[in-house]
C-alpha cells in the first residue's frame, strides 16, 4: 500500500510538470477560460465599433435634418421667387436613370435629359459635402431673382433628403474653357477673333446686369470660362451661382467668410483685406483674368519657347501691345482694334487696387466703343 501511494504521488508529479511545461514541437492548448475572454475580448470590440457607427450616423443624420430644414425654410419664405420643384423619381425619369453624364467638377456631376414637352435640360447632382446647404441656396436664389440672355436660366430644382439637383437649359456647345483653350494643333476647337469678342462682350453685359440690373445685386465670385455656358449660337451664359453673394442695392462692401473662387481668377482683395475691401469689382479682375486668357490662348504664334512663356503674360502683352495685336490679326486693321480692346479693356479689370479697376458698366462702353481715346492703365498688376 505504500509503494501503490508513492507510485500515485510520482505520476501526479510528473503530469504536472508536464502540464505547466510545453513540449517542444507542441502547440500549447488554450484552456477554456482563455477562449472564453478572447471570444468576449472580440465581442466587446465589434460593440465598441457598432455603438460609434450608430452614434456618427445619428450625428450625421442630425446635421441633415438641419440643413433640410434650414433649406426648406428659405424656400417657403421665398415661394413665389423659386422655381418648378420635382421629385428625385422625376429627375431619374428626366435623365433616364444619369444614363448621359456631361461633366463632372467639385459640385457634382452634371447629366443629360429632358423634360415631357422635348426641352433639352442640364441637371447638376450637388455633392452632398457642406453642411448647410449653403452652395444650394445660393444657386436657387441667385438665379431666381435673374432674368438675362446672358445668363443661365435656372428651370427647375430637386430637394430630396440627402438628394439634390439644379435644372437648367442644355447647352449644346458647352463651356468657354472647351472652344477657346485648346491648342488648334492638337484639333482643339478655336473660335475667331470676332466670335471671341462677342462673348467678352456678352458676358461684361450679364455680369453688369447682376451688379446693377436685377432687383437684388448678385455678385458672382466664381467668373472663370468652365462657368460661361455657350448655347447653339455661342451666345455666352454666367453659370454656377454656388460662391454668389446677395447684397442690397446701396451695399458696396461685401463681408465674406473667408476666400471663395478659383486660383487664378481671385482678386487680391478676396483673399488678403491689405489689398481692400471686397465688392463688385472683384468680379472686375476675374472677368480681365479671363479675357486675357482668352487673348493669350487664341495667339497659335505664342510656343512654349517665347518670351511670353517665360514671363508674366499680362506683363508681356501691357509691354508688347501694338506688336502683338498686329501679329495676332495677321494686319487685318479691324481684327487689329477688336484684339486691342480685349487686351486694354483685361489689363485695366487686373489692377492691384479695386479703385482703380472700371465697373461692369464702364467695361462694356469701353468693348463696344472706339480705340480712339482708349488708352492702357498706367501700371500693370505684376506677378
Amino acid at each position: 500500500w505504500p509503494l501503490a501511494l508513492r507510485q500515485t504521488t510520482d505520476q501526479s508529479a510528473v503530469i504536472s510538470a508536464v502540464g505547466s511545461h510545453t513540449v517542444a514541437g507542441a502547440s500549447p492548448a488554450l484552456s477554456p477560460t482563455h477562449t472564453i475572454a478572447g471570444s468576449s475580448g472580440i465581442l466587446m470590440l465589434c460593440l465598441l465599433l457598432f455603438a460609434f457607427w450608430l452614434g456618427y450616423k445619428k450625428y450625421r443624420s442630425k446635421g441633415k435634418s438641419k440643413e433640410t430644414a434650414r433649406i426648406e425654410s428659405f424656400l417657403q419664405k421665398n415661394g413665389t421667387v423659386h422655381p418648378k420643384r420635382y421629385t428625385y423619381a422625376q429627375v431619374k425619369r428626366m435623365t433616364r436613370s444619369f444614363a448621359e453624364k456631361l461633366g463632372q467638377g467639385g459640385f457634382g456631376a452634371v447629366y443629360r435629359g429632358g423634360l415631357s414637352d422635348g426641352r433639352q435640360i442640364a441637371v447638376k447632382m450637388l455633392k452632398d459635402y457642406k453642411t448647410d446647404g449653403e452652395d444650394f441656396i445660393n444657386e436657387v436664389a441667385s438665379i431666381s431673382r435673374t432674368s438675362h440672355v446672358n445668363v443661365v436660366t435656372l428651370l427647375g430644382f430637386c430637394l430630396e433628403g440627402s438628394k439634390r439637383a439644379l435644372i437648367y437649359d442644355y447647352m449644346p456647345n458647352g463651356s468657354l474653357e472647351r472652344y477657346a483653350f485648346k491648342d488648334g494643333s492638337e484639333g482643339g476647337n478655336i473660335l475667331g477673333w470676332e466670335k471671341l469678342f462677342d462673348i467678352a462682350v456678352g458676358i461684361a453685359r450679364g455680369l453688369e446686369y447682376l451688379h446693377r440690373g436685377c432687383n437684388t445685386r448678385i455678385v458672382h465670385f466664381d467668373i472663370k470660362p468652365h462657368n460661361i455656358l455657350l448655347d447653339q449660337n455661342f451666345c455666352p451664359k454666367i453659370s454656377d451661382f454656388g460662391l454668389a453673394k446677395l447684397c442690397l442695392n446701396k451695399e458696396s462692401v461685401i463681408s465674406i467668410g473667408g476666400a471663395r473662387g478659383t486660383i487664378g481668377y481671385i482678386a487680391p482683395e478676396v483673399y488678403s483685406k491689405q489689398f481692400g475691401a471686397v465688392s463688385s469689382k472683384s468680379d472686375v479682375y476675374s472677368y480681365g483674368m479671363m479675357v486675357l486668357e482668352m487673348v493669350g490662348a487664341r495667339d497659335k504664334n505664342i510656343s512654349p519657347n517665347t518670351e511670353s512663356s517665360s514671363q508674366y503674360f499680362p506683363q508681356w502683352i501691357y509691354e508688347h501691345l501694338d506688336e502683338y495685336c498686329i501679329s495676332a490679326s495677321e494686319i487685318d486693321g479691324e481684327i487689329t482694334e477688336v484684339v486691342r480692346k480685349m487686351i486694354v479693356v483685361g489689363l485695366w479689370c487686373i489692377q492691384l487696387s479695386s479703385t482703380d479697376r472700371p465697373t461692369m458698366t464702364r467695361v462694356v462702353e469701353m468693348l463696344e466703343g472706339s480705340t480712339t481715346g482708349l488708352e492702357l492703365p498706367p501700371k500693370v498688376l505684376l506677378s
